[in-house]
């Protein structure tokens, strides 16, 4: 019976290990911070880091600038979204495997400005890009667009 356990209790930590690395492996960056001036944040899975160059951006990342600050981000189809002072977007869908015919951009943009600048996502599929706001959604059909969401009251 106590080999039965041990055995049991084997089986359990290698399957942990699996998971923890089948995590990590979803959780690959899908992109960059390459500029930054003033406070902002990356937040994900719980753990907010300030934004620096090179700071990596997840799927479920939240992206925040304070008041006078900037940020801007390329992921890894060269999309570039640029945002202004005071804002907040989650990074909610994304998914970059052209040769599998899957690809995907879905963000929530909460509150501020943002500048987008269509990488090969929308190129290639523009019908799956999309920007979540409080009052509508945005498909993107074109190379470029300025957005502003006015906070909730």
């Amino acid at each position: 019976m106590k080999l039965y356990v041990r055995f049991l209790k084997l089986i359990c930590s290698c399957a942990l290990i699996l998971l923890s690395g089948l995590a990590q492996a979803q959780q690959e960056p899908i992109g960059y911070v390459k500029t930054v001036t003033g406070d902002a944040w990356i937040t994900t899975m719980g753990q907010r880091v300030k934004a620096e160059l090179g700071t990596a951006v997840m799927i479920g990342s939240q992206i925040k600038t304070e008041p006078g600050a900037s940020l801007g981000v390329t992921f890894k189809d060269n999309t570039v979204m640029s945002f202004g002072p005071d804002t907040e977007m989650n990074v909610d869908e994304y998914t970059f495997a052209p040769a599998q015919g899957h690809l995907k951009l879905v963000t929530q943009m909460v509150k501020g400005s943002l500048n987008y600048v269509s990488g090969l996502i929308a190129k290639l599929e523009p019908q799956a890009v999309a920007i979540k706001t409080p009052s509508g959604i945005i498909g993107v059909r074109g190379t470029q667009f300025l957005l502003q969401v006015e906070p909730a009251r």
